[in-house]
């Protein structure tokens, strides 16, 4: 797209109350690592667990501390039952009941101060990690933590607010090779047929992003990437169709965010076939994809899933979502920056295609929800923590704020978000703060009508052509009268032997319109948004006088 500032008039709008997520996050505490030592067998699906947390204190006052992990069902027998809290050597009480483990502290600490916790545990997992065959018929153990199921098989603050390093060390049978987030410290056979691994990750990432895989893989080393590998891991039985199918465009797509948005953080980059997820998971270095994903033929649903999943490992995963309610920021972003990787690699038509199937999408959920908002407050139920409507509108949106504010100050106001949040945390007030900053422009308007509010731009309207006037009549009415946009709308006049447009910009503000545009002769045709940069569904002819 060539740089297009077009003119900012919103009204403003009044705030739409979004509620916070209703997490129990306690802020007066920060996770620094996860240590995880898993014990995995054939015999049952069983594990057995030590997590060593390190935590600091942020503020005084605590007397308990809370983790996340599920109790065992009487009914299933399936859940976590802990068997000893300890610290430096010493028991702690604790109660472990409603999903909550939660630990007397031994003492009041000052802010500053660290403490490291052992908490043992063991059972069979609702959920979260998958112990099942493959399609091949072999056993395998993958996890699957979006958005909330760590707490199934992990203990931890299962929340993306509070990020912490990791290190997964697994013991299990020595036929399997397993895969984890950041870099491979330790294999070592064991006596009686079985293997310990140990993989750490030494950038901070939230708990959903957390990765095991446990299987009989074929391993490739694709390339390097700065220094940083690019790994295949595929089914054994899917080494030759899955290391044809991973080779590209991983490498491509790395340098492309990159140069446009930042630093990757991460140890590495693996692309994982597994058999719990349906479609892709950005796990954090350790992309986990659907086992149906490796086909030989390297087709474009499946590349486009691999770019989507890579641009997670820059937003979502290294700038993540400070609460459930900005998801957006991961899944809304993931999706654009896809969009935009294609159009950079395959062409603007590809990208255009790419735009219209998400309108066509956010037309259909809207006649369903249409007062559904991309920030919202659903956090009750959290299987509706992302709709269809959080990546395709997300997108939309982060689309037309490009459109308004040009080319260079997009991707200017991109980077000074990632630099400013890399690694950390961001809300949909920071996101805004930094693109107002790169654009010198109030931006609450678009952020509130696009992002607390339903809908999408609707029009009726037509033209008309006056010889003696030299001027075309452009008469428009928002059809949504509950729902009024304040938008720049280009306006594309074609004239005989001319495919490009004179494009002038006009400004919506209210339920109607009449905008007069100078022509010296009859337009072939007069076009609404011929660039594309509005969410709109629209009916504009000419009129009939």
């Amino acid at each position: 797209m060539r740089p297009i500032i077009l003119l900012l008039g919103f009204v403003v709008f009044g705030l739409v109350e979004v509620r916070a997520d209703t997490y129990p996050k306690n802020l007066r505490v920060d996770i620094i690592n996860y240590r995880f030592a898993l014990e995995l067998h054939d015999q049952d699906n069983r594990i057995a667990g030590t997590a060593d947390v390190d935590l600091r204190f942020v503020a005084a006052g605590e007397t308990s501390l809370r983790f996340d992990l599920t109790n065992q069902d009487t009914a299933t027998g399936r859940g976590m039952t802990v068997s000893a809290v300890s610290a430096d050597g010493a028991s702690l009480a604790f109660t472990h009941r409603d999903n909550a483990l939660t630990i007397t502290l031994p003492r009041r600490f000052e802010p500053g101060q660290r403490l490291r916790l052992q908490i043992a545990y063991a059972g069979v997992p609702a959920s979260g990690l998958k112990i099942a065959n493959n399609k091949h018929g072999d056993r395998t153990f993958f996890s699957d933590n979006w958005p909330d199921k760590a707490r199934n098989w992990l203990p931890t603050v299962d929340h993306p607010y509070d990020k912490a390093t990791s290190e997964m060390v697994v013991t299990a049978p020595a036929h399997y090779q397993v895969i984890s987030n950041g870099l491979l410290v330790e294999e070592t056979d064991l006596p009686g047929g079985r293997r310990r691994t140990y993989w750490r990750q030494s950038v901070p990432i939230a708990p959903w992003l957390y990765v095991l895989g446990v299987a009989r893989f074929a391993v490739q080393h694709v390339d390097t990437f700065q220094g940083k590998a690019i790994q295949t891991w595929v089914y054994a039985q899917d080494r030759d169709a899955g290391f044809y199918d991973f080779a590209v465009p991983t490498r491509d797509v790395l340098q492309f965010y990159s140069d446009k948005v930042g630093p990757f953080s991460y140890e590495k980059l693996a692309n994982v076939q597994s058999n719990s997820v349906s479609g892709g998971m950005e796990s954090a270095s350790a992309i986990f994809y659907s086992e149906g994903s490796v086909v030989g033929d390297r087709n474009v649903r499946w590349r486009n899933v691999v770019i989507h999943e890579i641009a997670h490992q820059w937003f979502g995963n290294a700038v993540t979502e400070s609460d459930w309610n900005d998801v957006w920021l991961s899944e809304g972003f993931a999706t654009y920056f896809t969009l935009l990787y294609i159009e950079h690699a395959y062409g603007r038509d590809e990208f255009l295609s790419g735009l219209e199937s998400s309108r066509q999408r956010i037309l259909e959920f809207d006649k369903q929800r249409p007062d559904y908002r991309v920030v919202h407050d659903n956090l009750s139920d959290m299987s509706q923590v992302t709709t269809g409507q959080i990546y395709q509108k997300g997108a939309w949106i982060l689309h037309m704020l490009r459109g308004i504010v040009g080319d260079e100050v997009f991707w200017t106001g991109i980077r000074s978000y990632y630099r400013a949040h890399q690694d950390g945390h961001a809300t949909t007030a920071d996101f805004r703060g930094e693109m107002e900053r790169a654009s010198g422009r109030d931006l609450r308007g678009f952020f509130d009508q696009w992002l607390t509010r339903g809908g999408l731009v609707r029009l009726d309207g037509d033209w008309a052509y006056s010889a003696d006037a030299k001027s075309i009549t452009i008469r428009l009415t928002q059809r949504d009268r509950a729902r009024i946009f304040a938008m720049p709308l280009q306006v594309g006049v074609y004239t005989a032997g001319n495919s490009t447009p004179a494009i002038t910009t006009v400004q919506l503000s209210d339920a109607s319109h009449q905008f007069q545009i100078a022509a010296g002769q009859r337009p072939d045709r007069v076009v609404l948004d011929p660039n594309h940069l509005v969410l709109m569904e629209s009916v504009f002819v000419e009129a009939k006088r």
